[in-house]
């Protein structure tokens, strides 16, 4: 089972200024993003991971640059995992954005939200091309492995929405804060989903067991009743 750990870019100066920042340049993590990033690297110190692969943009590669310190491994970059292409939405305050009709297509229908400009893409394309990348990122690393994608806010829901099976038009419902962990298992029957939007707390449950002889592959079937949890021997 491929285990992908989901994080999102600490806090930003254009989160705190209400700007939707897109793919623009030089937005960088403010002094709150920094410390996030620090907690986040922190909690995850004792996780290995087989590689941390980064949306190209400065916020995304600062937050993987924090959590790939002292370990023996580079920051990859893919530029799958960038942010929606938001087009001629970059840039704009997100309280005059609310007042455009596309607003509510992006909240009540966002598989049909395309945005505007020679630049802009829709929350389909953005789906498509990240899930395509963590199945492609999961074929090369293996079975066994335990990687980290750091990436943005849209992108990350827009995955967990097909982890979960959710049709695009319900990804609005998933919660996906600066600095938070989601985890999904992928197994060769259905991806599980194991957190979202985890701020704090033990993450030693997404180290893995040791591997011992004999020991019977894992599952990819949902236990019925729930099971004892992962953490269970």
């Amino acid at each position: 089972m491929t285990t992908v750990i989901l994080l999102r870019h600490g806090r930003t100066t254009a989160n705190t200024a209400g700007v939707l920042a897109g793919w623009t340049p030089g937005v960088q993590l403010d002094d709150a993003g920094q410390a996030q990033v620090q907690a986040v690297a922190q909690r995850l110190s004792g996780v290995p991971l087989a590689a941390v692969v980064s949306s190209p943009l400065e916020r995304c590669q600062q937050t993987a640059g924090t959590v790939a310190e002292g370990r023996p491994l580079d920051v990859q970059t893919d530029d799958r995992f960038g942010e929606a292409r938001y087009g001629d939405w970059t840039g704009r305050p997100i309280k005059e954005l609310v007042k455009e009709p596309l607003w509510k297509v992006v909240q009540q229908h966002p598989s049909a939200a395309v945005f505007p400009g020679p630049e802009g893409e829709g929350l389909a394309q953005t789906q498509a091309r990240a899930v395509a990348a963590v199945r492609e990122w999961n074929a090369k690393l293996g079975p066994d492995a335990v990687w980290l994608v750091c990436s943005h806010g849209d992108v990350i829901k827009s995955i967990l929405a097909d982890a979960l099976g959710l049709h695009l038009d319900s990804f609005q419902r998933i919660v996906v804060d600066p600095a938070s962990l989601s985890v999904v298992t992928y197994t060769d029957t259905r991806p599980f989903l194991v957190r979202v939007n985890d701020t704090g707390g033990d993450v030693s449950a997404l180290i893995p067991p040791k591997k011992k002889r004999g020991r019977r592959k894992a599952s990819s079937d949902a236990v019925v009743g729930g099971g004892a949890g992962s953490g269970a021997a």
